[in-house]
């Protein structure tokens, strides 16, 4: 029970297995909607730009109505209350995740799960939730073992992604409700996110406690000296975190979408076994970033590694025709997923233990902005390309990847010279 109270790692695990799970049945249930009809927007074109068109506005208002909620969480947990960032976004999945369940049994139009973002980000949505957790991370680790732990939830993440993946393909051909599809797949997500609200709210235990007083003394003395030193860094892990997040936000988002359709076409099996191939990343990542540490690379040159495999991914998936060289560049991403915990770790250090949560929910929502942008455009440039490369939207997602590793080159040239001096 000291376990249960103390630890947050079975409600990351039960809400991914439960996201997994919706985000399965949801791709498989708006393919299946939009299979023989075309919707209105995508001008009578073909079945994919429809399915692009309901994903560019799912994605939209993901991004958009989580903002201010996000902020206004962020505010409160930074005053000591720091359950309320994750309890109250499991208020917002329990609730829309549960609309998915109604669109199947009661077949409705796939278009009321635009309702579901909505409730969702008023209740802080992801861009709450995952800060909340983060911090609750790094106020109880010290800086030296932080970006280890964080990686370690991150893992857990990845876990409960893929082994939720690799069983909601086989959930959703289970036939329930006068023989439905999904029925069975989303009651279990639903339920699988009220018991992470009944432990998150009742059994989880968290105290007020901030890092130890000489951290705290020693960043202001950062600040009387560097404080321009340190407010650059912060820029520059931002900017890298943004242009990062885009690349891959812009390349995931259309990857849900070229596997349904030709040349790939997936099964409901398949696409379950896909969304699991890209769960053990998290766990390829975590054992990365042990095996680095071990050989103290220093945290900006691991965030390279980071970004140099998914560049090398994405871009061959612009060529890919066939399973086999989807899993294959899939692959190629094995280390994708330590640039974000690593800048977030190395946001955490530039920083005071009171402005976790503002700065980190900062950094997510800056995400959420830039989607705003990245999403629309992803999507209108894989539909203007379809009949001619459909894969190049990974080659501009690869280019973005590219531009995020300079500023954090940058960073890791400065690091290195202010090492350089203190040594001397």
């Amino acid at each position: 029970m000291a376990f249960l109270r103390s630890n947050l790692a079975p409600v990351v695990f039960c809400a991914q297995v439960a996201s997994s799970f919706f985000d399965t049945g949801l791709q498989l249930v708006v393919k299946q909607r939009y299979e023989n009809t075309t919707h209105p927007a995508a001008g009578g074109d073909q079945p994919q730009k429809s399915i692009a068109y309901f994903y560019m506005i799912f994605n939209i208002l993901t991004k958009v109505v989580a903002i201010i909620p996000a902020f206004l969480l962020a505010r409160i947990g930074d005053k000591g209350y720091r359950k309320v960032p994750v309890v109250v976004p499991l208020v917002g999945y329990f609730i829309s995740r549960g609309l998915l369940l109604f669109v199947i049994a009661f077949n409705w139009t796939v278009e009321v799960m635009y309702a579901a973002p909505i409730v969702n980000g008023l209740c802080g949505g992801f861009s709450s939730y995952w800060p909340g957790v983060i911090v609750l991370v790094s106020l109880s680790t010290s800086e030296q073992d932080r970006s280890l732990r964080i990686m370690c939830i991150e893992l857990t993440y990845g876990i409960a992604g893929f082994l939720g993946s690799l069983a909601s393909g086989h959930l959703f051909q289970l036939y329930a409700l006068e023989h439905r599809q999904g029925v069975v797949l989303a009651c279990a997500s639903v339920m699988l996110y009220f018991l992470c609200l009944v432990y998150a709210a009742c059994i989880f235990q968290v105290g007020t406690r901030t890092p130890p007083a000489d951290a705290d003394e020693r960043r202001d003395g950062e600040r009387v000296g560097i404080l321009s030193s340190v407010k650059a860094n912060v820029a520059l892990l931002f900017a890298a975190g943004i242009l990062y997040d885009m690349a891959v936000g812009g390349g995931v988002e259309i990857m849900s979408v070229y596997v349904l359709v030709e040349p790939l076409n997936w099964t409901a099996t398949q696409v379950g076994y896909g969304n699991a191939a890209g769960s053990v990343i998290f766990i390829t990542s975590f054992l990365g970033v042990k095996l680095f540490t071990r050989c103290s690379l220093s945290d900006t040159t691991m965030i390279l590694i980071g970004m140099f495999s998914f560049l090398t991914g994405i871009y061959f998936m612009t060529f890919v025709t066939t399973t086999a060289t989807y899993f294959l560049a899939r692959s190629l991403t094995l280390f994708a997923l330590i640039p974000m915990p690593i800048i977030r770790s190395l946001l955490s250090k530039q920083i005071r233990g009171s402005s976790y949560g503002r700065t980190l929910t900062g950094l997510q929502l800056s995400f959420q902005l830039a989607g705003l942008a990245t999403t629309p455009i992803f999507t209108k440039v894989y539909q203007s390309t379809l009949h001619t490369l459909p894969g190049f939207v990974f080659t501009l997602s690869s280019i973005i990847t590219f531009l995020a590793m300079i500023p954090i080159s940058i960073v890791g040239c400065r690091s290195a010279r202010r090492e350089g001096y203190e040594r001397f």
